[in-house]
């Protein structure tokens, strides 16, 4: 039995050791499925922690074998959802007429591949990563990068080769291949700001 089907029994049983590995596993994903439809840090924080609570109450429900991340980020969106149409709530009289909040949010696809984007990213040794920070979210030249951390072209040159060799590696499951298409190029994702 896997890790993941483990800590799913007991978490069904509502042991607190099973609680906390799944929520290890699954958090960042579920606040990635969160933050994508909220927009706001503070809010999508609540969302998570309403998400494995309302996981938690539905665990005696949960199918043995079945998947339990896209069960999760179903939890996660309905929640989400939720939260939002609830914050452009008004709480008082005389407010403007409650309309109901359009969500155009990612799908679970691309939810689950920023995820492991950002994943890698933050894995890779800090010089490397400080290199692809500055230069795809800051979008500074390997010259510009060079000056602000003080050394040469060249040290930032190779570490950005580095990286990108680790990001390919690391998230070549993520690519789908094209025919004639160099299958040793980096799969191409996109990285957002919300990464810094």
């Amino acid at each position: 039995m896997s890790p993941v089907s483990e800590a799913m029994e007991r978490f069904q049983a509502g042991e607190p050791d099973g609680i906390r590995a799944l929520y290890r596993e699954y958090s960042g994903a579920v606040h990635t499925v969160a933050i994508s439809i909220v927009r706001d840090r503070e809010l999508a924080a609540d969302v998570v922690q309403q998400t494995f609570v309302k996981a938690w109450r539905a665990a005696a429900s949960f199918q043995p074998g079945r998947e339990v991340a896209p069960w999760l980020y179903s939890i996660a969106r309905h929640t989400a959802i939720d939260a939002l149409r609830s914050e452009g709530r008004p709480t008082r009289g005389g407010h403007q007429p409650e309309v109901d909040v359009q969500v155009d949010s990612e799908s679970i696809e691309q939810t689950w591949e920023r995820f492991e984007v950002r994943r890698a990213i933050d894995a890779l040794p800090p010089d490397e990563r400080e290199v692809v920070r500055r230069s795809h979210l800051l979008g500074h030249t390997h010259e510009e990068i060079a000056e602000q951390l003080g050394v040469p072209v060249g040290t930032v040159k190779s570490r950005s080769g580095r990286a990108h060799k680790r990001l390919a590696a690391s998230l070549a499951h993520l690519q789908t291949p094209q025919p004639g298409a160099n299958q040793s190029a980096p799969p191409s994702v996109l990285i957002d700001e919300e990464q810094g």
